[in-house]
């Protein structure tokens, strides 16, 4: 049975840099009916337990470490076995959330995952935090883009270990790239596509500065 993508939105808060703001974030599962790989462990272990089901997680592969994308990793971890995935350069912000538990493994990039038969592809994407990362699934036809590209610009970069140019250099370089066709299923928000987000570099940058 070929992979599928599913989709569980879960509630909670954004905390950083003395701010707390209510979010809704996506949460993404990328599996057939044998076994799964979550995407952003957010807010609610149980949401996400409930929609993983019977099925062996494989792995939580965290887009990165801003508390509201791994709040609930280390409960879903502990009641499912499976590995939790960071990439080494969101260390200290995940320490700010989680200082006495580890991930279970680091990300690097074009690092790859096979679950259900079909491979994902380790983006790192700096900007929105150091070790922000996106997921790119050829044969999906999707990327997964955390906090790094929503519909409609760039991720925030006005906190703490963000930096603008940074998020367009990765958005330039790793992104928009792939085909234009491709979904890109975000972080927060609304889905788009690689073809409807390119035309638009030009603008971001002048808005960004």
């Amino acid at each position: 049975m070929a992979a599928r993508v599913e989709h569980v939105v879960t509630t909670g808060e954004f905390t950083l840099d003395g701010g707390t703001w209510e979010v809704d974030n996506n949460v993404w599962i990328v599996g057939d009916d044998e076994e799964a790989l979550v995407i952003d462990a957010s807010h609610d272990a149980d949401a996400i337990a409930a929609a993983v089901g019977e099925r062996r997680l494989t792995a939580i592969v965290c887009t990165h470490a801003h508390n509201d994308h791994i709040n609930a990793a280390p409960a879903l971890a502990a009641r499912t076995g499976a590995p939790i995935l960071l990439h080494l350069d969101d260390r200290i912000l995940w320490r700010n959330v989680h200082p006495d538990r580890s991930p279970d493994g680091y990300l690097s990039d074009r690092r790859r995952f096979t679950v259900a038969g079909t491979e994902l592809i380790v983006l790192h994407t700096p900007g929105h935090s150091p070790g922000a990362i996106c997921l790119y699934a050829p044969d999906l036809g999707t990327v997964f883009t955390g906090d790094t590209l929503f519909a409609g610009g760039p991720g925030a970069t006005g906190r703490s270990f963000s930096d603008f140019p940074t998020i367009i250099r990765s958005i330039r370089s790793e992104l928009l790239p792939l085909p234009p066709d491709t979904r890109v299923l975000t972080g927060h928000g609304a889905t788009t596509t690689i073809g409807a987000e390119a035309p638009h570099l030009e603008e971001w940058i002048v808005r960004g500065h």
